[in-house]
């Protein structure tokens, strides 16, 4: 239908009849449709202000008014569906009973650590990626394991789940991105250089993982070839900003990570000796030089 009220009167047909009555049938029916076609210009006006978001979620809700699926496999599809459109706190629902009618799986249980993780649960996401530890899903586990302890903060224990969890799928593009960008935030430019490669080669047209390999060349000190990988991938403004402020995060933890360096070997050379070297440091070095002091030995 068009919105034209034109192009409505121009559909209209009126048979032969007596004058009046044909005139006043046309007249109805003409204002009879013309309102019509107002009706559905207001109604698509209306339509216009619904985004993405919420036509997914009444399109979720119509879905969801049907009894459960019938079968496991079917309702953890549903479930799965749901979380892809981002309706997290529905799928805790339905977890809950699909749960009750078959019982936990790590299949559940999974999903519903990562919808306890996308709202916010950290705690309870932590106690449900563990369950996953000693099950067929143990990567799934330690990579939410990983991405929580990311989310605060602790980008050393984030690296080390992750890890764990790219041994156990060694070919998971994602996984290994994940943790490339973990070693980065920790300040370990060198190590997330060959899971970040990986990544990309696995999966180049991942904006997420591109992302992550450009904050990698820029912290490397390659930044032509960190602007042209993005400018290639068309990675949008604001992804391109959130690289560059990666990239501060990075260096500050890289400067972070020498001086901790530092400190330990300061520490390790600080260790009092074995009472035989204390001895012989007394005594004397070989040929009766004075053994020298610890400043001029790292000068060295």
């Amino acid at each position: 239908m068009y919105c034209a009220h034109g192009d409505i009167m121009n559909h209209i047909v009126v048979r032969p009849a007596t004058a009046a009555r044909s005139t006043l049938a046309a007249t109805s029916l003409v204002a009879i449709m013309a309102l019509a076609g107002l009706a559905g210009c207001a109604s698509k006006e209306q339509g216009y202000g619904v985004g993405p978001q919420a036509q997914a979620e009444m399109q979720m809700r119509d879905a969801t008014r049907d009894p459960a699926p019938d079968t496991p496999g079917m309702y953890l599809g549903l479930i799965q569906r749901m979380q892809a459109e981002g309706l997290y706190y529905a799928s805790l629902a339905h977890i809950d009973a699909y749960e009750h009618q078959y019982g936990a799986s790590p299949d559940s249980i999974v999903l519903r650590a990562d919808a306890l993780r996308a709202t916010g649960q950290a705690a309870a996401a932590s106690s449900a990626y563990a369950q996953l530890l000693d099950t067929p899903l143990a990567a799934r586990g330690h990579r939410g394991l990983g991405l929580l302890a990311g989310a605060s903060g602790d980008f050393h224990k984030a690296a080390a789940e992750l890890g764990e969890a790219s041994q156990l799928e060694p070919t998971d593009a994602t996984m290994l991105s994940d943790l490339g960008y973990a070693l980065l935030r920790e300040g370990d430019v060198t190590a997330a250089r060959v899971p970040l490669l990986k990544a990309v080669e696995l999966d180049a047209h991942n904006p997420k993982i591109a992302a992550n390999v450009a904050l990698y060349l820029v912290a490397s000190g390659d930044k032509t070839s960190a602007q042209a990988l993005m400018t290639e991938q068309g990675l949008l403004p604001e992804a391109r900003a959130a690289v560059e402020h990666d990239a501060q995060n990075v260096e500050a933890a890289r400067h972070a990570r020498a001086i901790e360096h530092t400190r330990a070997a300061l520490a390790s050379a600080a260790v009092p000796a074995p009472a035989a070297a204390v001895a012989n440091a007394q005594a004397g070095w070989p040929g009766g030089e004075a053994q020298p002091r610890l400043v001029e030995r790292f000068a060295q």
